[in-house]
């Protein structure tokens, strides 16, 4: 928690007043280090001024308070109370008391590690405070643009295809470090960044279990052995998620008739999980941020520095990425629960689907654009594009259940296949529609392809009939699944034996001879269209 005490604005280097040109200060005493900052200026005249002081002050006097004959214990007192009070710096002014900074106050400031400027004649203190007060206006609106600019590429990011990595890469390159996100049994499902040392890398990932529930990893047992390995490693944002257990447990008073050695069991006070927390480890600043809480996902942040910015930024991140894995515990999400234990415990679908939200469905099959295969976060982020959270990223291919009133749209960085509407009995048949117009949408290199939903010849002839006539025709090749596979492809795609290759993932004169094979089996002309049209109907009876 930031110091109340502290202003809302960013400090002002020491070195930044010194090199403003129209104010002529000079330091004469105390280090020369870059890294002290001034919160504001003050002038006081106090023998005392430490009740004054809040702390990272510029404190600016023209001496006025120094006794005649002041000795070096005056000035050595002085300094030590500017010192205790957390000021930054002292500022002394020539003219009109003394016109060269007493030697006695530039030894103490010397001695007690307090930087001493010379402020010229000409320079008033109202104008020193001014130029403070400048360059925090000239730090707040810099602060501010790269917040705006992380936020707009952030948010950027989080609209593509594959959303989770592109947000990391952009974490990664605000802040200047290493982004990575958990999962809830500490896997690092994405990263960005250049990667920390290995003792750096498993400190962060010791400090996520600060902030992830017990639950989430498994058992308040695991997340015990958490904290005693966090202490372990000196954490201290793990030291100060677990105040008050450092001691032993208290024992609670025998109640009134029972023994006063006799034990008895006492519930502990129940604990809040943090949402962040921070740490430091060679150097590195560390921080872990809870996504969706009770979901155990932790985006946890390596940097070489840590300013309010970072953290803004690193806020923003973490809320996209909370959107983009999380799935709201809600009603829905209760409904969706219910309804995967009573197919498990062998309720059959049809009686299961109200508790979707609907009655009719379709089944959507994706495959990412390129070589990747869809992460589970990647799928989660899909499914929400599509507007379900009924997903299940299957290898290579993500299937989704869509309920019937919403439309199906293609998505940049996907191509998706989408079988007709169906109820529960016919999802099988759905499956199988939306698999096979996948296949067709790679072949042709569309980013969608939908299953016809219109009235079929096939439809005229009885069903028992159709499949029988179906086992007959194809009998000569129902033994070798990749014959009729590639036939069945082939023929969709109107005898193409590029686009059947590129379906298929395989060589064209494999295509080739899988079908001259077919045409000898079933002893047929495959150049005849009434040939095709008999088999294509026999093959989608199977």
């Amino acid at each position: 928690m930031p110091d109340p005490m502290v202003p809302p604005t960013p400090p002002v280097p020491l070195e930044a007043l010194l090199a403003r040109a129209d104010l002529g200060l000079r330091r004469i005493a105390g280090p020369d280090d870059p890294g002290t900052v001034v919160h504001w200026a003050h002038a006081s005249e106090m023998a005392d001024p430490y009740p004054y002081l809040l702390g990272g002050e510029l404190l600016l006097s023209a001496g006025v308070h120094i006794p005649e004959g002041a000795g070096a214990g005056y000035f050595d007192a002085y300094v030590s109370r500017i010192v205790a009070a957390g000021g930054t710096a002292l500022g002394f002014g020539l003219a009109p008391v003394h016109d060269a900074v007493p030697g006695a106050l530039v030894e103490a400031c010397e001695m007690h590690g307090l930087p001493l400027l010379e402020v010229p004649p000409r320079t008033t203190f109202s104008g020193v405070a001014r130029a403070v007060w400048q360059l925090m206006a000239q730090s707040r609106l810099a602060e501010l643009r790269r917040v705006t600019e992380a936020q707009q590429s952030l948010a950027t990011a989080a609209a593509r295809p594959d959303p989770v990595r592109p947000v990391l890469h952009q974490l990664a390159q605000r802040i200047g470090g290493w982004a990575v996100l958990f999962a809830p049994d500490t896997t690092e499902l994405a990263t960005s960044g250049t990667t920390p040392p290995p003792e750096t890398r498993q400190a962060l990932t010791t400090l996520t279990k600060v902030v992830r529930p017990p639950t989430a990893t498994g058992s308040h047992a695991d997340a015990a052995a958490g904290s005693h390995a966090d202490a372990a490693t000196g954490s201290r944002a793990a030291g100060a998620a677990r105040v008050g257990d450092g001691g032993p447990p208290a024992r609670a008073k025998p109640r009134v008739g029972e023994a006063p050695g006799k034990r008895r069991h006492v519930t502990p006070a129940p604990t809040l999980t943090p949402t962040t927390a921070s740490d430091t480890v060679n150097g590195t600043h560390l921080a872990a941020y809870a996504l969706t809480p009770g979901h155990g996902y932790v985006l946890g942040v390596a940097s070489p520095q840590r300013t309010p910015s970072d953290h803004t930024i690193t806020s923003v991140a973490a809320a996209l990425l909370t959107l983009l894995t999380g799935q709201q515990q809600s009603g829905t999400g209760a409904a969706h629960s219910s309804a995967l234990v009573r197919l498990l415990l062998g309720s059959p679908p049809e009686d299961v689907a109200p508790l979707l939200g609907g009655e009719r469905w379709r089944v959507v099959h994706a495959e990412p654009d390129g070589q990747a295969t869809p992460d589970p976060v990647s799928a989660a982020a899909l499914g929400a594009a599509l507007g379900s959270a009924l997903v299940d990223p299957a290898g290579e291919v993500v299937r989704i259940l869509v309920p019937a009133d919403r439309p199906v749209e293609p998505l940049p960085g996907w191509t998706l296949g989408v079988s007709t509407a169906a109820a529960p009995p016919d999802w099988p048949d759905a499956d199988t529609q939306a698999a096979r117009a996948l296949a067709r949408a790679r072949a042709t290199r569309a980013p969608l392809l939908r299953h016809g939903d219109r009235p079929a010849l096939t439809d005229l002839v009885p069903p028992h009939d159709a499949d029988a006539h179906a086992r007959s025709l194809l009998a000569p090749i129902a033994a070798a699944p990749a014959l009729t596979d590639t036939l069945r492809t082939w023929l969709s795609l109107h005898g193409s034996w590029d686009r059947t290759a590129v379906a298929l993932s395989v060589h064209r004169n494999t295509v080739r001879q899988r079908i001259a094979r077919c045409a000898a089996l079933l002893e047929a002309d495959l150049d005849d269209p009434d040939v095709r049209m008999e088999l294509w109907f026999a093959l989608r009876r199977t």
